[in-house]
């Protein structure tokens, strides 16, 4: 069987170390100097509230609204005992006794004072970029600063929420090492935001070269500030209605994704998907009628099957619009996907309407899986996770934009799966590919290299005790697991956090034990079991010796200046 050719993530691409240091024509923020945000910010922060507001004064009026559009369409409808608006209504007090002045005035002074406060709020939030860190501060009363060191970013994120696309406006986030180590920018025009996001990636990545051409400069700090607030809101506007269509990051990515998924196939993984959930909530129905209609039915009354009507409909309504909206935003994260690889790593952008952009490092993924589902076994489909750190909590974490964030590839065939391993995992030897798929995706096969489950221990995994199993390498630890989700869980040994052995009693009476991979916190997970324990000990040992040497010889946190390096060289 022939073994799969990677491609090789930077072909085509420039020498890192003759990079430019930004478009032609844009503005580098990364001076050092402190820059204020977009005017429109605290409109967009604060939007939820305004929302709030306008709701209720429109549920007040509600009632008065209605009335007026049925005095002017059909008059002699109103019943005689109608509510006397004239009388009870505020509109009508202040027109009655001629304070329409006053009621403007008083509208005018919120107005002015949402103004001051908005402009208070947007002059007191600052960001710099240095040649070390990424920093925000913020607050009137109650000050606050954030710093991101650029040698410990893990990748930045240019997020553009479908009301902000509009405008021309883009989240910029930062992404840290450890919990809620994230900072971000939001908000900003989208030319800015790529153009600040590639001066944080290229200062990140070590290159001398951005910092050299940013003091050659092509625009200085007292430009970028002579920028006035009219040409931001105008030059991001324009932006906006010319990008809508059209996306964004088309300056610094490889011409075209490496991967093409086809809408059809998309919708057709997510609907064999939500087939999933749509069981579990027929499951869920069942029970609760199994309990509910033999007490209904006992009464005798002809208007018994109304009853059980009534469980169906409360029950199984509610299940069925979760399920439809469940799919639907699976669908839509991850329509207009595309992957490529750029002189700073990969860079992933998807969603519909709200459009995000992923750019990660290279050295910043620490596990890959590829995972492919019984239904999806017959198409030849596959996904691809990955662990990074996210510098959120654990319950951002949970939430349905960051787990999205470790999905690389959403569904795809095994080109697809060969393209982007190759992107996201450039440095993996050749001799391990039929690891990953002979022995490990399509295994086992005869000769099957990896240390499985034993016989003895079957119990633990009773459908997939024969696949159960790992593999290790001068690269990665190699983890098999799964039947009716099959798994291949790739751990690059440079960036493990560490391994472990557990032995509970009934493990130390059939002489078996479990291996424990340490990762950061992701969908990947990194533990076998049922592996016989002398074979076990070895093996941990074997993998710290390892993994100590990996680390020595990685040095992808600096990517640029290696290259630069070997360039000279």
């Amino acid at each position: 069987m022939s073994t799969p050719q990677y491609p090789d993530p930077q072909a085509g691409q420039p020498p890192l170390s003759q990079i430019p240091p930004a478009p032609a024509g844009s503005e580098s923020l990364a001076d050092g100097e402190w820059h204020r945000l977009h005017p429109l910010t605290p409109l967009f922060k604060g939007g939820l509230v305004l929302i709030i507001v306008a709701g209720l004064v429109l549920n007040s009026f509600r009632d008065r609204l209605i009335y007026w559009a049925v005095s002017l369409v059909a008059p002699r409808e109103l019943d005689d005992d109608a509510i006397d608006y004239a009388a009870a209504d505020p509109v009508d007090w202040v027109l009655s006794n001629n304070l329409i002045l006053v009621a403007l005035l008083v509208v005018l002074g919120v107005l002015i004072v949402l103004l001051v406060a908005f402009w208070l709020v947007w002059r007191f939030q600052e960001f710099r970029i240095s040649d070390e860190h990424v920093e925000v501060r913020k607050g009137i009363i109650f000050r606050s600063q954030r710093r991101a060191p650029l040698d410990r970013v893990q990748g930045v994120n240019l997020t553009r929420p479908f009301p902000a696309r509009l405008i021309g406006m883009a989240k910029l986030e930062v992404v840290g090492a450890g919990t809620d180590a994230n900072v971000p920018l939001e908000y900003l025009s989208t030319t800015k935001a790529e153009t600040v996001r590639a001066d944080i990636l290229r200062l990140a990545s070590g290159a001398r070269a951005a910092r050299e051409a940013r003091q050659r400069g092509d625009s200085s700090p007292q430009g970028t500030r002579a920028t006035t607030m009219r040409s931001q809101l105008v030059d991001s506007m324009n932006g906006g209605v010319n990008g809508l269509i059209g996306g964004v990051d088309l300056n610094d990515v490889a011409p075209e994704s490496v991967v093409k998924i086809p809408t059809g196939r998309l919708v057709g993984s997510q609907l064999l998907a939500g087939v999933l959930w749509l069981v579990f909530f027929m499951a869920i129905l069942a029970v609760t009628l199994a309990f509910a209609v033999p007490a209904i039915l006992s009464d005798g009354e002809p208007d018994s099957w109304i009853g059980v009507l009534a469980i169906v409909l409360g029950v199984g309504v509610p299940f069925v619009i979760a399920a439809v909206a469940i799919t639907w935003a699976q669908i839509s994260k991850s329509l207009r996907y595309s992957i490529a690889p750029t002189p700073d790593g990969v860079r992933i952008t998807y969603g519909l309407f709200t459009t995000v952009t992923e750019t990660i490092p290279p050295g910043r993924i620490f596990a890959v899986e590829v995972t492919q589902s019984l239904l999806w076994r017959p198409f030849g489909w596959w996904t691809i996770k990955i662990n990074r750190m996210s510098g959120k909590s654990l319950s951002q974490q949970q939430s349905g934009s960051a787990q999205q964030f470790n999905i690389v590839l959403p569904v795809g065939k095994r080109a697809d799966v060969e393209r982007v391993l190759g992107l996201i995992l450039p440095d993996m030897p050749a001799d391990d590919h039929p690891l990953v798929w002979e022995h490990g995706i399509l295994g086992p096969q005869s000769g099957d290299p990896y240390q499985v489950l034993q016989k003895r221990g079957w119990w633990r995994r009773p459908f997939s005790w024969k696949r159960h199993g790992f593999a290790v390498t001068d690269f990665a630890v190699i983890m098999r697991r799964g039947n009716f989700w099959q798994k291949l869980a790739v751990f690059p040994l440079a960036r493990q956090q560490g391994v472990s052995a557990a032995q509970g009693p009934i493990d130390r009476a059939q002489r078996l034990a479990a291996l424990k991979v340490h990762s950061v916190t992701g969908p990947v997970l990194g533990d076998v079991v049922g592996i016989e324990s002398v074979e076990l000990t070895a093996a941990v040992d074997d993998i710290s010796r390892r993994a100590a040497a990996a680390a020595g010889r990685d040095h992808s946190h600096r990517w640029a200046q290696d290259a630069a390096h070997e360039t000279s060289a």
